[in-house]
């Protein structure tokens, strides 16, 4: 499939992650993307003029989310420019990406820039008022524990989905820890040579503003939180619900940070990239969602819907990235579509440097994009679990104009 939208190479950018509770956790999510933003597009030359549409992404809320979308454009001198605002879980940058597409390819717009941003550190503790309680007593939810921790339709928590999936397809613990040892070596090789390929789109060293954003708080040089494993401390970790196989060792950590992705008509893309000889789109999208308490596998069934939908088959990939917020999450990609565990997810993923939640598909698809120019050009394809058992996929097609 075509849409009449690109991505401009070089038009997209990511802040480090940093583990919760870390050098990000004194910042509302929204008013630090702007920041971000602002500066970003300031570096690329872009006219601010030639932006008409952005979405924001965002799923922990923070204080004045209601004014959403228009408030961050606003601080990022971008304040004639409007657009809705998305939360779908990890699924919400990859939606984005298709809402954006889908604005250009429908000409109401001309250029959208799409926004994620999210900070697990401190997330909210609401109440809700409830006047027929006893004493107009209401009730009350940790925005992020409580959703990490229970399903409100299953009643199982997200570690569970894991061991479901881990239970019904024979996964064992010996292969989520190998699986982690490969991602950390694969993320490594993003972080040679002074991290050569995480400077292709991110700032570094990252000047850490303060609460105000007026001044620098710190100066950090990449992802923080990042855990060093090895074989000999991942043998010794036991799995974190009794009789099962998960551990500690093979989960992502909640984090804080944001990334960004323009997409525009190609004429505009055309002119706005790095390198105009390089042509980026996406060619197929899909969604599906699992049986209840089985969200690992919802990535196989969307994956394979938007290789559908892009007419390409799994052998045809040149990359392959994942948001796998669990080890068990790419051993049932890799059985479920016949794809090479060893080759997928090159340069890091969401198990290794985090996971924010609305940035995370975002800085995958990033990362995507810069693996197949790389490359040289080819097929690349992003799939990733959500909340409530789904997940989400795209392919993304990089040749020569």
């Amino acid at each position: 499939m075509s849409f009449n939208a690109e991505i401009p190479y070089g038009c997209y950018w990511s802040t480090p992650f940093v583990k919760w509770q870390g050098a990000l956790q004194h910042l509302n999510s929204i008013e630090f993307a702007a920041w971000v933003t602002r500066r970003e597009i300031e570096r690329r030359a872009i006219d601010p003029a030639r932006i008409d549409h952005a979405i924001l992404g965002i799923t922990v809320i923070q204080n004045r989310a209601f004014y959403g979308l228009p408030w961050l454009t606003g601080m990022a001198g971008l304040a004639h420019v409007t657009g809705p605002t998305f939360s779908q879980a990890c699924a919400t940058g990859t939606r984005m990406l298709l809402a954006g597409i889908q604005e250009i390819d429908s000409g109401n717009s001309q250029l959208s820039v799409l926004i994620a941003a999210d900070r697990c550190s401190n997330s909210p503790h609401v109440y809700y008022p409830e006047p027929a309680g006893i004493g107009g007593t209401g009730s009350h939810e940790d925005w992020l524990i409580d959703a990490f921790n229970c399903d409100p339709l299953g009643k199982n928590s997200m570690v569970q989905t894991a061991e479901n999936v881990a239970r019904k397809h024979a996964i064992t613990l010996q292969e989520q820890h190998e699986v982690v040892l490969r991602r950390l070596e694969q993320y490594r090789d993003a972080t040679q040579d002074n991290s050569a390929f995480q400077r292709r789109f991110m700032t570094l060293p990252f000047e850490v503003p303060r609460r105000d954003l007026k001044k620098t708080d710190r100066v950090i040089d990449g992802d923080e939180g990042i855990f060093e494993s090895n074989a000999e401390g991942l043998a010794k970790l036991r799995p974190v619900l009794p009789g099962g196989t998960v551990t500690f060792g093979s989960q992502t950590h909640p984090a804080d940070g944001n990334a960004a992705l323009i997409v525009a008509n190609p004429d505009l893309a055309r002119s706005l990239s790095r390198d105009p000889a390089v042509r980026i789109e996406a060619c197929g999208f899909g969604q599906a969602r699992a049986d209840q308490g089985f969200m690992p596998e919802a990535t196989v069934p969307a994956a394979a819907k938007a290789l559908a939908q892009a007419g390409v088959r799994a052998d045809e990939l040149a990359a392959v990235k994942t948001h796998n917020p669990f080890a068990v999450n790419d051993i049932v990609l890799s059985r479920g579509l016949g794809l090479s565990l060893d080759k997928m997810n090159n340069f890091g993923c969401s198990l290794i440097w985090g996971h924010p939640q609305a940035p995370t598909a975002l800085r995958s698809l990033i990362e995507l994009i810069e693996e197949l120019v790389q490359k040289g050009g080819g097929l690349g394809l992003f799939t990733g679990c959500a909340a409530g058992d789904s997940a989400m996929a795209a392919v993304i097609r990089v040749s020569a104009r």
